[in-house]
């Protein structure tokens, strides 16, 4: 029989996996967008949000812009008076971003071609507050329940399991099990797709240069379309699982902060380092708060995947998985 406190250790790891899984799924939009286009999507934590939001008010029958026309034209407008099952709203969801999309690309990117990383990097930044007041207006700024029949609470079969095994029973959440199968279904596919499709190969050419990759018959916006559908996708997923855990609410945006500590760990360029990334974040903030926050105070899970990320940007800043970038001179 192990010691208690090894046993407590080992459910900490377990749960800070679990933790690490949900930071990467943030983390994989931004990876997509700046391998599509060298350049920190600020926009991807409030497409979650937007994402959340939108899934939330088709599953709720609720009438976007509702509030606005009530206070224009003085009317009483909140739902339509349905609900949806959980995997139609999804799927409404999903058309809704591959849209956002087209949108993006039709009205702000194709105007940025070959302009500077800097510009493009504004350009989303913009893009953020626009969506987040455009998911304020159309579906309200209240807290909502999200709820797509995913599983929740303690695991009755893992903590049984290692009761069995172990004597003594692991407490786990059904979500974030969930989450990890997700998770890595989604890696396994982002790698294939990125490795190994024609579509693939020609969003690494446009993320080195956009005008070799125009010269090469290239289509720059179908390959921004592309990515920022992928992008959307993952936000939607991101957004369901955090949506589930915590509510949807304005705060969620604030996971894109989450993302970047695993960004930096992982790589900006590789879909399986942010996964590592992520792991790494969840395992060492959940560790380090459990056998040192003790000592100085605790809340070092605000503050700990900050300061590592600053320790692999002194000594290898380029990640674990990133590419190294050589210049001669």
């Amino acid at each position: 029989m192990l010691p208690d406190q090894i046993l407590f250790a080992l459910e900490v790891t377990l749960n800070g996996l679990m933790a690490g899984v949900m930071y990467a799924l943030v983390a994989l939009g931004f990876v997509l967008i700046f391998k599509a286009s060298g350049i920190f999507n600020y926009a991807q934590g409030v497409l979650a949000l937007f994402a959340a939001l939108t899934l939330v008010g088709f599953q709720n029958g609720q009438i976007p812009f509702a509030h606005l026309i009530n206070a224009t034209f003085g009317t009483n407008l909140h739902t339509f008076g349905w609900t949806l099952p959980g995997i139609v709203a999804i799927a409404l969801t999903a058309g809704v971003m591959v849209g956002l999309a087209w949108l993006i690309e039709r009205l702000v990117l194709k105007h940025l071609v070959n302009q500077a990383p800097i510009i493009l990097f504004m350009a989303t930044i913009g893009l953020a507050y626009f969506l987040e007041g455009l998911g304020d207006v159309m579906w309200g700024a209240d807290i909502k329940t999200l709820d797509v029949g995913l599983p929740q609470g303690i695991s009755e079969t893992v903590e049984s399991a290692t009761a069995a095994l172990l004597g003594y029973g692991f407490f786990i959440d059904n979500l974030d099990i969930v989450a990890t199968i997700v998770a890595v279904i989604l890696v396994a596919s982002l790698t294939i797709f990125s490795q190994y499709s024609k579509q693939g190969r020609a969003l690494r050419a446009v993320a080195d240069d956009h005008q070799a990759a125009l010269s090469v018959g290239i289509s720059l916006r179908f390959i921004w379309v592309l990515v920022w559908s992928i992008a959307g996708f993952v936000a939607l997923v991101a957004g369901i699982m955090w949506g589930t855990k915590s509510g949807v609410q304005f705060s969620l945006s604030l996971i894109a902060l989450k993302a970047l500590p695993v960004l930096m760990l992982g790589g900006f360029t590789s879909i399986p380092g942010a996964i590592v990334g992520g792991l790494i974040i969840g395992v060492g903030e959940k560790l380090f708060e459990f056998t040192i926050g003790p000592m100085i105070g605790g809340a070092t899970e605000n503050w700990f995947a900050y300061v590592l990320a600053l320790l692999f940007l002194v000594f290898r800043p380029q990640g674990l998985f990133g590419e190294k970038i050589i210049e001669r001179v």
